[in-house]
């Protein structure tokens, strides 16, 4: 039985069956425990094909990336984590500040997943990406009026940019690209100039500002792309009416698209390793890298993974910034206090 927790406060005691008042079977199936902020359909039938696969049975707890990392931290070594999954690499680094992963050898992850989207040492990887990109009017926005992230900056734009506030860890960790990218000065003169340029205060999520392109509010947006690709692909009308009157810009001027990651590893404690390890290398088979691109719209990490998205394939290919993920997690404070000393709520 499959376990899906979206609050782990009220939840952690019931991790064990012991602790539930439940009997033990010694004899039960083999168990998977998987921490993660993730809470899509593409990971649920991930869950369910590697079931069917291995006959291990995964339990889930699920929670906000932040709250996540928190309670392992105080759970420590009486957490019941095998894997820990979660979105955005600056999250990933912070968990692995707190010691919450192990790391693990495979040729298999070092054979499919790009250098630059594994940690270092080897303690997570990136199994599908996110791109961070411009969405434009099309009525308003000429495309050649857009060429880079630094077109967001340029007062033409006075009044008419949207944006998340600057506590989302997307825009913390385009910042922190930028800052490896531009320095320290120049990074924080484009912040400052996003600000000025802002047409309301920072507010909503990605799809909220694509909604507001496509209502006047706003001519660009910062978004990641899979927002605007699950409008894309609705049957809904109005939704269509959105993605006819909005398109995207992948800014490859000046360092290439910024590109992000949802990642896993191994859990420091973990009690079974090997169905961790089987499980983490089942996330770069091609069963599963089609399901993230099919059902939740992101990259497959795997270059040579097929997929069918037509919304996906729409976007063209685009060259990504070279930088390693982990560089986002060790700016990412540095980007807060710039975020704080321009003004970007």
């Amino acid at each position: 039985m499959r376990i899906s927790i979206k609050s782990l406060a009220a939840a952690g005691a019931c991790l064990a069956a012991a602790a539930c008042g439940q009997s033990v079977d010694e004899d039960s199936t083999e168990t998977l425990t998987i921490y993660s902020a993730r809470h899509y359909d593409s990971d649920r039938a991930v869950y369910q094909a590697f079931e069917d696969q291995t006959g291990i049975q995964i339990e889930t707890i699920e929670a906000g990336g932040d709250l996540l990392i928190e309670r392992m931290k105080a759970d420590g070594e009486r957490s019941g984590a095998d894997v820990v999954i979660t979105v955005d690499a600056g999250r990933l680094w912070r968990a692995e500040q707190d010691g919450l992963f192990q790391p693990y050898d495979s040729e298999i992850i070092e054979e499919r997943v790009p250098e630059s989207l594994r940690h270092p040492e080897g303690k997570w990887f990136g199994f599908a990406k996110r791109a961070r990109v411009i969405a434009y009017s099309q009525e308003r926005v000429s495309p050649d009026e857009i060429t880079g992230y630094e077109t967001l900056a340029d007062p033409k734009w006075d009044n008419r940019v949207c944006v998340r506030s600057s506590g989302n860890i997307y825009n913390i960790s385009l910042l922190a690209a930028l800052i490896e990218r531009w320095g320290d000065n120049v990074a924080q003169d484009w912040a400052q100039g996003v600000v000025r340029n802002f047409a309301r205060v920072p507010s909503g999520g990605d799809i909220e500002q694509i909604r507001a392109i496509a209502a006047g509010e706003c001519d660009l947006a910062l978004v990641n792309h899979y927002y605007y690709a699950r409008i894309a692909n609705s049957e809904d009308a109005a939704d269509q009416e959105v993605a006819d009157a909005v398109a995207l810009n992948f800014p490859e001027d000046n360092g290439g698209v910024h590109v992000n990651i949802s990642g896993a590893g191994v859990a420091a404690n973990a009690d079974n390793v090997d169905a961790a390890h089987q499980f983490l290398e089942f996330l770069l088979s091609d069963e599963a890298q089609r399901m993230f691109a099919e059902l939740t719209n992101e990259y497959p990490v795997v270059a040579s993974a097929p997929y069918e998205n037509d919304v996906l394939d729409g976007f063209g290919e685009f060259e990504a910034d070279p930088v390693n993920v982990n560089t986002l997690g060790e700016n990412q404070a540095e980007a807060q206090r710039m975020f704080d000393r321009v003004g970007w709520p």
